[in-house]
């Protein structure tokens, strides 16, 4: 027999100063409050329940549960009445190792990662029901020469997103759905100038997604994403398998409950400019007709996308074929075709 017993801590909120800190083993559970309003704050910063903030080598690990109690807080954000936290945020941590937890139901995004160079994450389970709002599995901004392999993501928005500021992003093993998808972007909103270069996602596998890969800048914005790779990409059921959309609209970003039209834009002189965009290898099966949408401004455009062995089919019978605008490069071996990107 073991000589362990359970034992429950419960920890304050507050700020805790350590005077050596490496890391954070996690065996057990980390169990927020069941209730939006017995969460307590030691200050306004409301961004985050559990940060990490300036620690060059921080590992984490271990087999611990991260469990947000994110479903009241889903049902404040419908209501207008909250400002949802991320369940874990780490920032300005170079040479992060993050290994083998699970994070589940997050008030908002399970994982943000911000201003961390050199970070290698693998083995990590993220689960939150596929209509959870927002609660996106790894955010990634500002970091470089990052390796995420070997992970299940199941969310209700992206699976991973990267964001501006973000280089040599290495993605390669994971396994997404529910979720929308493995994102680069959004990117550019409020007309911001943003950065994203040398992103390359290997090896992934999409089920039930509401899209496949995706790159969304936003309409207004500036600056570029450039030299991006799908390879070895499987669809299961994608409803989007793969799609470009220059000019994003987010479906409630004018303050009213009114669906906006993706292929739709305003046709502003400003874009964030995308290049050098590679789909190679990429199969399966797609729930809509629309298995490839390269929807592009049509003053900045998008330039050199090549699109080599592709092969995607309709789930339910039918056909799928291709949509483009502005967009230019070359296909070969490609189902549907793509006569559009001249």
């Amino acid at each position: 027999m073991s000589d362990w017993s359970l034992n429950i801590l419960y920890i304050s909120f507050d700020v805790y100063i350590l005077r050596v800190f490496f890391g954070m083993q996690l065996q057990g559970s980390i169990i927020a409050p069941s209730r939006v309003g017995d969460w307590k704050w030691s200050n306004n910063d409301r961004e985050a329940w559990i940060r990490f903030y300036n620690i060059n080598g921080l590992v984490i690990g271990g087999r611990g549960v991260i469990d947000g109690h994110g479903a009241p807080w889903w049902s404040c954000n419908s209501n207008g009445g909250c400002d949802r936290p991320s369940a874990l945020s780490i920032i300005g941590c170079p040479n992060l190792k993050l290994v083998g937890l699970t994070s589940k139901n997050s008030p908002k995004n399970h994982l943000s990662i911000n201003g961390c160079n050199g970070a290698f994450i693998s083995g990590l389970r993220i689960l939150a029901p596929g209509d959870s709002p927002n609660t996106d599995g790894i955010d990634i901004s500002a970091s470089s020469h990052m390796v995420i392999q070997n992970s299940n993501i199941e969310t209700g928005d992206d699976c991973i997103a990267i964001n501006s500021g973000s280089s040599f992003i290495n993605i390669t093993g994971v396994i997404c759905g529910p979720g929308h998808g493995i994102s680069v972007g959004s990117l550019g909103k409020n007309r911001a100038h943003a950065t994203v270069e040398e992103v390359h996602v290997r090896n992934c596998t999409f089920v039930k997604t509401q899209n496949g890969v995706r790159i969304k800048t936003w309409k207004g914005g500036s600056g570029y994403a450039r030299k991006i790779t799908f390879e070895d990409i499987i669809l299961q059921n994608a409803q989007n398998p793969v799609i470009i959309t220059q000019q994003y609209v987010d479906l409630h970003s004018d303050g009213s409950n009114s669906p906006i039209n993706k292929k739709t834009y305003d046709g502003s002189s400003s874009a964030v400019a995308l290049s050098d965009i590679t789909y190679k290898n990429v199969r399966g099966t797609s729930d809509t007709e629309d298995a490839i949408q390269l929807i592009c401004d049509k003053n900045v455009g998008c330039t050199n996308i090549v699109l080599e062995r592709i092969h995607i089919i309709p789930s339910n019978g039918g056909k799928t074929h291709s949509t483009c605008q502005n967009a230019h490069g070359k296909f070969s071996s490609s189902m549907p075709s793509v006569p559009c990107l001249v």
